[in-house]
Formats: structure tokens, C-alpha cells, sequence
């Protein structure tokens, strides 16, 4: 792997954008915390990384939430115009130090170079998504039902909707994606798109390149001229700080992207308040891969060597990760299993993100060891912190009867489930937990079984692919990056997609409301020049 540079973020030499402090940032001020030492860790070289970062307390989050609720008045008043040039010199602050960026994210995460400076483009481009979308204008859901005054038997009002923000929210930055899910990632970008002030709990894993980002968030702040309480940036233990932060009663909404532990409890947290919130919460996932005849017997070998490519990617620490393998056993499946165990045992032991997924990666393929078949392991390696990927099988009546077996193991491991005929594959289907994803590849005379399964998925995840594999999520308009639980608390939602701005807002009703006071959204005239739903057709009118 590419190994990052040795540099010193701390040198006076360094520009204020890209030296490190140690700190945390409460609307635009730099402050130190005064709880548990924490340190960037170096998974590669085995290395603790200066500076230390301390944790923060309930005062910093009482401090974070208030600048947040007082910035969200002048914050939501502002245009749809501001807003999107704000998310966009938001973008071009994280380019700018986009060379030590990603030499910091490769130190604290152990991914490759190459990866990071993709996951620097994909920061980007979903901060510009946003701006687009806001432009656009359709994220209002503006709608006018004009009066009826002579309508009979009674005259219909005047009646008119917008969406509005919630109010502040909080994140909770992921550990696998220390740009595009972490401090200035979707759930960050759509929530400032929505109009809300966002307050960041750090993650442990990337203190230093956490801090840089947020640097570049406040530097946008301040030359946009937003209210300084826009953003703040907060280290701390979750179940101390974390929870202190989504049960803060300024808090309107919570995006999370983490383990199924974690996310239940800031659900449970959020709704023992007062006043409840949403917690968007995405958690787990196993993505089933279903693997029919036609395709096993006119490319068996080939899917094998292509799912292994995907499985390791990464050491497989990815959400989309292909931990699940379904097919109808004979000899198609056969030639697929040879081919991935012969590429699996030649795919090298690869860095984790941490000591500790490391360490949780080796318990969790030790307990499907104790379950299922093992069948095939990656080379081995000295380093401590390596993923050494793992390889088992089991058959479908097996599968359905234990809950180890649908357990996520976080890292490149997977389970290939060997089903009778078709009936059992379609039992496997309807028996898995809630996923993200579920892959297919089939053949054209495999079209009549993909269209019986098709039913089952829709109501099991959020993205259904034919061909290719689920790792990679594309920012777009039209994609869904969520599904039943436990892979979300929410399966109404997306966190990555235009879509995502949605989870943030709440519909308004203006009923007989003067025209002089509505929204330019919902005005006369249409000001802002959106496409509209007026007495229930859609018009730029």
C-alpha cells in the first residue's frame, strides 16, 4: 500500500489551514477538551500520531447546542442561493488542502492513498450535489391549492405547503470513510443544505484529519458570512458525550453512521426525551449476493475472482461489503467457490482501521468458525492490526436457523450459503434481516427466477444491483443508501443521495395565510421560479 509522507502537522512551517492544534471547534472557536487523551493511531506502522486531542464534556456540549440554536434562526432565514455557495466554498477549502488531507487520512487509517483522494472527490461532490439540489428548487415541495370560494357545498380555503428545517442536528462521524461519512460527509452536507446548524461528534479513529475539515467548514462559515454556531466540532466517549449531545433538547435530529450497538442506543436515547427526534441511523448490513445457474454455468470462475475483488477491498470495511453468497448447489457453484478460494488465498493481509476493529474482525470470524464450514483464508501477516480474509459455507436450513450466521463481521469475511433448489434460495431471501443492498447475476435464461426474487428483496433493502458487486455507492439523484432495519433505523430514508436533504425538513401548511407574509417558496407569482404543484399539477407557472 502507499505509505503517506512523514510530515509534522504541528510545525509552525505548516499554514494555519493544515496545522493541528488538537482541538475542537465550537462555532469558530478553537477549544481545548478536558477529558480522556486521545491520539490519531497509525494501523500501518503500529505508531500513535501527535497532536493529543481531549475529549469534551457536557459544559462543550451545552456550549455547542446553544450556538446552534441561536445560529438556526438567521441560518434557515438564509436563500437557497447562499446556502448553496456556502456548501460550495465548504467544497473548495477542502480541496485546497486536499495534498495534506489525504497524507494525514492515510496515517490515521492505514487506506491506501488512492482511496483517500477518491474519497476527497466524493466529499465534494456531494457538498456540490447539494448545492445543485438547492437550486433546483423541487427540495421545498412547494404546493398551492388555490381558494374555491364558490365551490358547494362549502368553499375550499386558500392552502399552500413548503418544507422547513427541523432545527440543529447531530452527526456522528463513521469510522471506515474518514471523508465522505465523517465530519464534512452526506449527513453534514445535506443537513446545512436543509437549513440546519450541525454540531459533529468526531470519531476517535481520525482526530487530524477531523480537525482539518473542520477548519475548512469554518473558514466557509466565516468568509460566507453564516452565524458562527453554523458548525462545532466535538470529541468525546458516546455514551457519555454522544448521548449527552442527542438528548440535548436543542437537538431536533440525529445522522449516525455506525455499529448496530451504537445506533440503537442514541435510539433509545432520543426517544426517551420530552420531545422525541428522528435518529437516522445507519448500522448494519450483510448484502446478500444471489448467484444463479444460468450466470454460475456461463462464468462461474470469473464471479468468483470478481467477489473476492470486492470482499478484500478496503479489508472489506465497507457498509456494501459482500457477506453473504446465495446460490442453488451443483457445479456451477463449485467452479465458483474454486475460483474465490484460490484468489482469496492469494489476497495479502491488508490494515484495519483501529486495534480494536481488528481485534473485534478476528473474534467475529473465531465465532463462525464454531458455526459454519471454514473453506478459505487470505495470506497471513505479522502486523497486528491485518485483516486475513475468511472464507466459510453453510447450507440454507443451517443459515436460517441461527442468528451468529447473520451476524455482521466487519472486515473481509463472508458466508456462502448452499441452498437445495430454488425454493430454499427464495426461503433465504425472505429469512435475512433488513440490508442495504442484495446483488444479483443472472443470465438471460435465468430471467424467470430473478423476476420470482425480485419481490422478496424489494421488501428486504434499499438498492437492488444486477451485475457488478455492492461495494461503491453512487452520489446521484436516483440512489438509495438505506433499507429495513437493522442496516437503518429509518427505511423511509437515504443518507447518500439528493434524497438525503429530506430527512432534515418537515412539511409546513399555509392555510388563508395574507399574501404579503408567504414564503417566496409558495408566493404569488412564483419569485424563485420552482417547479410547483398547483391544484395538483406540477408547473413552473
Amino acid at each position: 500500500m502507499d505509505m503517506p509522507p512523514t510530515v509534522d502537522f504541528m510545525t509552525a512551517t505548516m499554514s494555519p489551514a493544515t496545522r493541528l492544534t488538537g482541538q475542537m471547534i465550537i462555532a469558530g472557536v478553537p477549544v481545548s477538551g478536558t477529558g480522556t487523551e486521545i491520539r490519531g493511531f497509525d494501523p500501518a506502522g503500529d505508531r500513535p500520531l501527535d497532536p493529543p486531542y481531549r475529549y469534551g464534556d457536557a459544559d462543550h456540549v451545552d456550549t455547542a447546542c446553544a450556538a446552534a440554536a441561536e445560529a438556526f434562526g438567521p441560518y434557515r432565514a438564509t436563500t437557497s442561493e447562499q446556502r448553496a455557495q456556502f456548501l460550495e466554498a465548504i467544497a473548495a477549502n477542502i480541496e485546497a488542502i486536499a495534498e495534506a488531507l489525504v497524507t494525514r487520512a492515510v496515517a490515521e487509517s492505514g487506506l491506501p492513498q488512492a482511496r483517500l483522494t477518491g474519497e476527497i472527490g466524493r466529499t465534494t461532490g456531494q457538498l456540490r450535489l447539494f448545492a445543485d439540489v438547492l437550486r433546483e428548487g423541487s427540495w421545498t415541495g412547494a404546493r398551492i391549492d388555490p381558494a374555491l370560494p364558490d365551490r358547494s357545498p362549502l368553499p375550499r380555503p386558500d392552502i399552500r405547503q413548503r418544507s422547513i428545517p427541523l432545527g440543529p442536528v447531530a452527526v456522528f462521524s463513521a469510522s471506515n470513510f474518514p471523508l465522505a461519512f465523517s465530519v464534512a460527509g452526506g449527513d453534514t452536507a445535506s443537513a446545512l443544505a436543509a437549513g440546519c446548524p450541525v454540531v459533529v461528534k468526531g470519531h476517535d479513529a481520525h482526530p487530524g484529519t477531523s480537525e482539518l475539515v473542520a477548519r475548512a467548514i469554518t473558514d466557509a462559515v466565516a468568509a460566507t458570512g453564516m452565524p458562527a454556531g453554523t458548525f462545532s466540532l466535538l470529541f468525546g466517549f458516546g455514551p457519555e458525550l454522544g448521548v449527552t449531545l442527542v438528548t440535548d433538547p436543542r437537538i431536533k435530529a440525529v445522522g449516525f453512521t455506525g455499529s448496530r450497538s451504537g445506533g440503537k442506543a442514541l435510539v433509545a436515547a432520543a426517544a426517551t426525551r420530552p420531545e422525541p427526534i428522528p435518529v437516522y441511523a445507519e448500522m448494519s448490513s450483510i448484502n446478500p449476493v444471489f448467484l444463479l445457474d444460468g450466470a454460475l454455468t456461463s462464468r462461474g470462475a470469473d464471479l468468483g475472482r470478481a467477489f473476492v475483488a470486492s470482499l478484500t477491498m478496503g479489508s472489506g470495511q465497507f457498509c456494501t461489503n459482500p457477506g453473504l453468497v446465495v446460490a442453488v448447489d451443483g457445479p456451477g457453484l463449485d467452479t465458483f467457490v474454486a475460483a474465490a478460494t484460490d484468489a482469496l488465498a492469494a489476497s495479502p493481509a491488508t490494515p484495519m482501521l483501529t486495534p480494536q476493529i481488528a481485534r473485534n474482525y478476528a473474534a467475529g470470524v473465531e465465532t463462525l468458525t464454531q458455526t459454519a464450514q471454514l473453506i478459505g483464508r487470505g495470506e497471513t501477516a505479522d502486523q497486528e492490526n491485518a485483516c486475513r480474509a475468511a472464507l466459510f459455507t453453510t447450507d440454507a436450513r443451517s443459515f436460517l436457523a441461527s442468528d451468529e450466521l447473520q451476524t455482521e463481521v466487519f472486515g473481509s469475511s463472508s458466508l456462502i450459503v448452499r441452498c437445495a433448489d430454488v425454493a430454499e434460495m427464495h426461503a433465504v431471501a425472505a429469512g435475512v434481516e433488513g440490508q442495504l443492498t442484495a446483488t444479483v447475476h443472472a443470465d438471460d435464461a435465468d430471467l424467470d427466477t430473478a423476476r420470482s426474487l425480485l419481490p422478496l428483496l424489494e421488501l428486504k433493502v434499499g438498492r437492488i444491483l444486477f451485475g457488478g458487486w455492492p461495494t461503491g455507492v453512487e452520489v446521484c439523484h436516483a440512489m438509495v443508501h438505506g433499507g429495513p432495519s437493522p442496516a437503518t433505523s429509518d427505511s423511509r430514508t437515504t443518507s447518500v443521495g439528493a434524497r438525503a436533504i429530506e430527512r432534515y425538513l418537515r412539511p409546513v401548511c399555509y392555510q388563508n395565510v395574507p399574501a404579503s407574509l408567504l414564503p417566496s417558496a409558495i408566493a404569488d407569482g412564483n419569485p424563485d421560479r420552482l417547479w410547483r404543484r398547483i391544484d395538483g399539477r406540477l408547473t413552473q407557472d
